[in-house]
């Protein structure tokens, strides 16, 4: 029997994918790295359209992305990297940072072919802080929007330590929301290859979750955000049905513990997720449910295009199924306005 939602329906409302991806060349740094860094570059197999993550020729060609979102009816998507994820994990500061400017000026030259509906992240290499702040003050310069660094830091560099302060300052100052994004940085999946079998599924679900909500805790219970109260922080590809379940018992245990062991921050921990934390969602029911009553200010919907796992050409259909449920004024918020007041974007007409 079909359950009766009393919502207010999809169809016509305008949606931004808060998270979706492009497919660089895969010569790109090998070809565009400074000589010195040319033997130790990445090489990628080359892209075979209609296989896999390359099944879209719009990751590497805007324009024909331009008519792929039409397909899928998207007004505007923010960009992450696809084969330059991997290589957050890389621990050789100096090639890090020299690949991530090559994917900067190569994702600022893709989204200038329509730069009200391709919004581009940078990449920042966060192992050297006075670098990374120049590199994200070069490329909001020149359009991008935020930035993405490792979800989990090299164990040298936990986010609770001093080492990235003077990079959240500028973050903070720039209003460019950091985000943290799945499978980047020093994680499990830095070596994959060693995870087979029935192990491939405890990366997949647990250890996956274990990343970001280690993440988000140092960043609120050490009072990285108490400290830099304009800083935003994104977890992008997390999904969100786990989300609420986490707060509440963060919320206890603080309460609970803070007369005897007080962290360095003054509010719940939920009340900080409120004021600085952004997420993404593309096709978690649960999350659907759960946004009835809360996170409708801070969800975004995505459609992870072109992944093999993205909702497209489908992505109404799965809105509809997971949010059809909900007011228009929901809704609205979790389908373009809160991704579009994140980046600063122009709202739709």
């Amino acid at each position: 029997m079909a359950r009766k939602t009393g919502g207010a329906g999809t169809n016509h409302q305008i949606i931004i994918s808060a998270d979706s991806h492009v497919m660089e060349p895969p010569d790109l740094w090998k070809k565009q790295v400074p000589e010195k860094y040319r033997e130790q570059a990445p090489l990628f197999p080359p892209h075979k359209v209609g296989e896999g993550f390359q099944a879209h020729a719009g990751g590497w060609d805007p324009n024909e992305r331009l008519k792929e979102m039409e397909v899928d009816g998207l007004r505007a998507e923010v960009l992450y990297p696809t084969l330059g994820l991997d290589l957050f994990g890389l621990d050789d500061a100096a090639l890090q940072e020299a690949c991530f400017r090559v994917y900067n000026d190569w994702i600022i030259e893709y989204c200038r072919a329509a730069p009200k509906r391709l919004i581009g992240i940078p990449a920042i290499s966060v192992y050297n802080v006075d670098h990374a702040v120049k590199e994200l003050e070069r490329c909001c310069k020149a359009g991008l929007k935020g930035a993405i660094i490792w979800q989990v830091p090299h164990t040298d560099l936990p986010f609770y330590s001093d080492h990235y302060n003077r990079f959240w300052a500028a973050a903070q100052d720039l209003d460019a929301a950091v985000s943290l994004h799945i499978l980047t940085g020093h994680g499990y999946n830095k070596h994959k290859e060693r995870r087979t079998g029935v192990e491939h599924y405890r990366g997949s679900v647990n250890l996956k979750l274990l990343d970001i909500a280690n993440a988000l805790f140092e960043l609120m219970f050490y009072g990285v955000l108490e400290r830099y109260p304009r800083l935003k922080i994104v977890t992008v590809e997390n999904e969100i049905g786990w989300m609420p379940f986490m707060l509440q018992q963060w919320d206890y245990y603080y309460r609970r513990f803070r007369g005897v062991n007080p962290p360095p921050i003054n509010k719940d921990p939920s009340e900080y997720f409120k004021q600085q934390i952004y997420l993404t969602f593309f096709n978690d029911s649960v999350g659907g449910r759960n946004l009835e009553w809360w996170g409708e200010d801070n969800c975004m919907w995505s459609n992870d295009f072109p992944h093999p796992n993205s909702t497209w050409p489908n992505s109404r259909k799965v809105i509809e199924r997971d949010l059809g449920h909900l007011p228009k004024e929901k809704q609205t918020k979790l389908l373009y306005a809160n991704v579009a007041r994140l980046y600063n974007m122009e709202s739709p007409a």
